[in-house]
């Protein structure tokens, strides 16, 4: 146990960083009920005076008797007058998280053999963790923290924790969702794409993933037959794969889906009409129309992903939904690339009896969404921060989509790019022997991020010369030598400016 004088041992315990997100405050605090709840402090034994931690630390006292006042208040510590502050004793008499011991080979359990789905062996995702650190990130579905709006969430988030808001969203909603947050998807996202739909049509996901998957649980079932574009959306893929369905592969062109291609006994169609996924090409009207009546002929649902169709496009289309006269069209929407994808917010709509089943699922999967979230949320579609957000972005992004085109003209012209208008993502074509996995690596070297273009397709042999090149996180003055780089990974000499 640490004396306390024995300065050298405290300040290895409190280990702060300049470079954390969180306050030297918060971190004192972390590393005290860290320290606490590991047992490595004796209740007999004080804490540094506030005087001695802060010079150890380069820190202000001030900061160390904030931190400290806040733990007695919530009565990790005590303070006994005159003898400094300690460990409180009830804390330590909750037992403690005994030690992991080395796993019995003989006897350990094989979890992969009792599993009754195989969610591990689905293709993983495109993982970036280090994508922020990275000088040229072409990245898809991140946020760009100089375009964040900081402040008005800030407002929005301090508004909600308002004694009077706390009351709204504090208590267990049970299958309902935040009506504010209903009320601002219905007035304000949904008849940008064309829908209008009633309350009981709209229910709110943890993102579209979860959307997927909820409507998979609930409508799926082994050996159920689901038409998808190829390439497409692989999580999509691998969610409705883990519910037993069958995917049915369905080529791609100039259009969108060729519908012609799509079976008629396919039970269900997952299509992605404003920017397909990954080309960023857009559902023809006439393909439009024809898959509307193909699903009517053979009694099939379509599920349309409004991927990447919340920015503003110089020529917008509706949604399928916004042409649905049946209710045969289940519309998956999300917020992750306009406002934040850590956020995790999402929305289904679909007609009442479905969404009333989705309600029904998801109380015994999560009951609802965070409430407080939800809220939040909300204030900030009704205060217009959204509005004002999705403009901003539209014309920063068509901005770095019209500098990217230009500068793979210049340094990669032997790939073929499909630039559609709107969208955060380009898709390329290489010449006939690229490698994309293994240009990926040669870039990651130069620290250049992007993303290889297989895992989007559903086939044996999986072509390997695309790639898709984000465009949300990457400031405009980075894309060009960012570009250059790409080309020097990709063997070429880079022209003189």
């Amino acid at each position: 146990m640490p004396q306390r004088n024995d300065t050298a041992i405290w300040s290895g315990l409190f280990r702060i960083s300049a470079e954390s997100g969180q306050t030297l405050q918060a971190q004192i605090r972390q590393a005290i009920v860290a320290a606490i709840l590991d047992r490595q402090i004796a209740a007999s034994m004080p804490l540094p005076s506030c005087r001695i931690l802060a010079e150890k630390l380069g820190v202000a006292r001030g900061t160390v008797v904030l931190a400290f006042q806040q733990l007695v208040d919530q009565g990790f510590l005590v303070a006994r007058e005159r003898r400094g502050h300690f460990v409180n004793p009830d804390v330590l008499a909750t037992p403690a998280k005994p030690h992991q011991k080395a796993p019995d080979q003989a006897n350990e359990i094989d979890w992969k053999a009792r599993r009754q789905i195989a969610a591990s062996d689905m293709p993983p995702p495109a993982k970036h963790d280090n994508w922020i650190k990275s000088s040229y990130p072409f990245v898809y579905g991140q946020f760009d923290p100089a375009l964040f709006p900081t402040a008005e969430w800030r407002e929005c988030n301090r508004m909600a924790l308002a004694v009077l808001e706390i009351r709204n969203w504090a208590s267990d909603m049970v299958d309902r969702d935040d009506p504010l947050l209903i009320e601002q998807i219905q007035a304000r996202l949904l008849p940008r794409r064309g829908i209008f739909a009633n309350p009981d049509e709209i229910i709110v996901t943890l993102g579209a993933q979860n959307a997927l998957y909820m409507l998979a649980t609930l409508l799926m079932t082994k050996g159920s037959k689901v038409a998808m574009e190829d390439p497409g959306y692989p999580d999509a893929r691998s969610i409705f794969r883990l519910a037993g369905a069958d995917i049915q592969p369905v080529p791609v062109d100039q259009s969108g889906i060729v519908t012609t291609s799509i079976s008629n006994d396919s039970g269900f169609v997952f299509v992605t009409p404003s920017h397909h996924c990954p080309t960023m090409v857009p559902l023809s009207a006439e393909r439009r129309q024809d898959l509307l009546a193909r699903a009517n002929r053979y009694n099939q649902i379509i599920i349309e992903d409004g991927y990447d169709s919340q920015l503003l496009d110089e020529a917008p289309q509706q949604a399928l939904k916004s042409l649905d006269r049946s209710g045969r069209v289940v519309y998956v929407g999300s917020m992750s690339k306009t406002l934040a994808p850590g956020l995790r917010l999402g929305y289904i709509v679909a007609s009442a009896g479905l969404i009333t089943e989705l309600r029904a699922l998801r109380r015994f999967m999560l009951r609802h969404p965070p409430a407080n979230n939800q809220r939040a949320v909300a204030l900030f579609l009704s205060l217009g921060h959204h509005e004002a957000l999705v403009r901003r972005l539209s014309s920063a992004f068509d901005e770095r989509r019209k500098r990217l085109v230009h500068a793979i003209s210049a340094f990669l012209p032997e790939w073929r790019s499909t630039d559609s208008a709107g969208g955060t993502s380009l898709w390329l074509e290489g010449p006939r022997g690229t490698d994309s996995r293994d240009l990926a690596e040669a870039a990651a070297s130069r620290s250049v991020i992007i993303e290889p273009g297989d895992r989007f397709f559903d086939r044996t042999e999986k072509p390997s010369r695309f790639m898709r090149l984000g465009i949300s996180s990457i400031a405009l003055q980075h894309i060009e030598p960012g570009i250059r780089e790409l080309a020097t990974a990709a063997g070429r000499r880079p022209a003189a400016a």
